[in-house]
């Protein structure tokens, strides 16, 4: 089976809606007497990441279908750029950008293996002919 990818039309999450939380890999026990007791359950971790985009109405319908048809409604893993880190420029420790023998600055990749979180899709306030969109999608270890 062939994983899906991340519609490049798409523009990057919004920094506004970015947030970004560790599955908790522990066990909690209780005790008799003092304290909970702790253990680890899982030996690997996702993290779910939520997102928010500002589409207009030819994005917010390619990204309609990709979750509805592509992703049998968010059932389906897909790869998706990470948008902390994709495209963004490679820089020295100075923070001077790197560049090719032509001048071309050097970008990082990075792809995330997803999928959707356990809500679907919300849609937010219509601003003129832009709408917000806002999902989670779970990172896969």
């Amino acid at each position: 089976m062939t994983v899906a990818v991340w519609p490049s039309d798409l523009p990057r999450p919004l920094r506004s809606g970015w947030q970004r939380q560790a599955m908790d890999p522990r066990r909690a026990r209780i005790n008799e007497t003092g304290p909970v007791s702790l253990s680890r359950r899982y030996s690997s971790v996702s993290e779910l990441v939520t997102l928010t985009m500002r589409l207009d109405r030819i994005q917010r319908d390619i990204f309609d279908r990709f979750v509805a048809l592509t992703l049998a409604h968010g059932s389906l893993p897909f790869w998706m750029p990470d948008p902390s880190t994709d495209g963004w420029p490679l820089l020295t420790p100075d923070g001077v950008p790197l560049l090719t023998p032509e001048g071309v600055p050097l970008l990082a990749t990075r792809q995330w293996l997803c999928q959707m979180g356990d809500e679907m899709p919300v849609e937010g306030p219509v601003q003129g002919v832009h709408f917000n969109v806002a999902f989670a999608v779970r990172v896969l270890p």
